[in-house]
């Protein structure tokens, strides 16, 4: 009896401890989206009130119109499918053919790979800088999006999840005459979903959420991404803090639906790296 009762306290504390911790981890959260429907008067009164007491869409829709917050939402939605799509394509088949595909070396050529990841992003961000120049990206949101196209991360993450799979399911594939490219396309890229979802969200939540590089390339405010928006909509002498929020409350809208749209594929994927060989 005394076993099962601290059975039972024992659990209790650890809802109450997680129920305090996400109550903590969520509350500017909700601040931020309540203070979005706050007037200016409301927005700075004491004592603080979570919705206010006259709650509106005037922040959105000021910032909708005089924030040209739309164009910079359809930039930064652009940027990042287009970037997602390509990272995809690319690295799932650079990593299933270092994962399949046995040639003279394979093994030097990913652990080159490999190291690219012990290499810093502002080592290497001024000569890609140039070659962006060079190639007339300078000021297009094709400059954000080809840079970061290959991914060692993913091309790792993706080879170390085709290694788990038998060869067999190629090989049968092959006796009963399919071509490499559908064995790719219709019986392995099926099977790796978990892994897929996983740089989907890595990707789409990076190019969501960069700042520097955009702000290195990026120029006329035409092309501004989200990020850029909020770091720059800000006067000479103040900031116009509500539609700020509001313009925030919306770029977390698309992370959001991303990530509870594919979590569940999370852990399977991101664990495929510690398959053995």
């Amino acid at each position: 009896m005394q076993t099962k009762t601290k059975k039972i306290c024992t659990e209790g504390l650890k809802w109450i401890l997680l129920l305090v911790l996400t109550f903590l981890f969520l509350m500017p959260v909700v601040w931020v989206i309540c203070s979005s429907f706050k007037s200016v008067g409301e927005l700075f009164s004491w004592p603080p009130s979570l919705l206010g007491k006259n709650p509106s869409l005037d922040n959105y829709t000021k910032a909708m119109a005089e924030g040209r917050f739309g164009i910079y939402f359809f930039n930064t939605v652009f940027v990042s499918l287009v970037a997602t799509f390509l990272t995809i394509v690319v690295n799932v088949m650079s990593g299933y053919a270092f994962a399949k595909y046995h040639f003279k070396g394979d093994k030097i050529l990913f652990g080159i790979v490999l190291a690219t990841l012990m290499v810093p992003l502002e080592v290497i961000m001024i000569p890609i800088f140039k070659v962006i120049v060079a190639t007339h990206l300078y000021n297009n949101l094709w400059g954000l999006i080809i840079p970061a196209v290959a991914s060692p991360t993913a091309v790792f993450l993706v080879r170390q999840y085709y290694v788990g799979i038998p060869d067999a399911y190629m090989e049968a594939a092959r006796i009963d005459g399919a071509s490499e490219f559908n064995i790719l396309l219709k019986i392995m890229l099926p099977m790796a979903k978990p892994v897929i979802s996983v740089l989907c969200i890595f990707s789409f939540m990076w190019r969501w959420n960069d700042y520097l590089w955009p702000k290195l390339v990026i120029n006329g405010k035409e092309r501004y991404t989200i990020q850029l928006a909020l770091a720059n909509y800000s006067g000479e002498y103040s900031v116009d803090w509500n539609s700020l929020l509001a313009m925030s409350v919306i770029s977390m809208i698309p992370v959001i639906i991303v990530f509870v749209t594919l979590q569940k594929y999370i852990i399977g994927g991101m664990t495929a790296g510690g398959v053995k060989e």
